[in-house]
């Protein structure tokens, strides 16, 4: 396995979970950088962080919510 380093603005980004969310570890935190969206596994806050384009992320959660459960 390859050893990525999680750069420190990262690291420094204002991450929230979902107000939905468990407290149990297993969430996906998001956070804004600019004009993309920030992801990552909250119970693995030094691992890789995920950046999507803003319009994308909106449109995944559009999606999400639309679709039936």
């Amino acid at each position: 396995m390859a050893n990525h380093a999680v750069k420190a603005e990262d690291r420094e980004l204002g991450w929230r979970k979902s107000s939905r969310s468990n407290y149990n570890g297993e969430c996906v935190e998001v956070a804004s950088v600019q004009d993309r969206i920030a992801v990552r596994d909250s119970r693995n806050p030094e691992g890789h962080v995920l950046k999507y384009p803003a319009q994308a992320w909106w449109s995944f959660l559009t999606a999400c919510k639309s679709s039936p459960q």
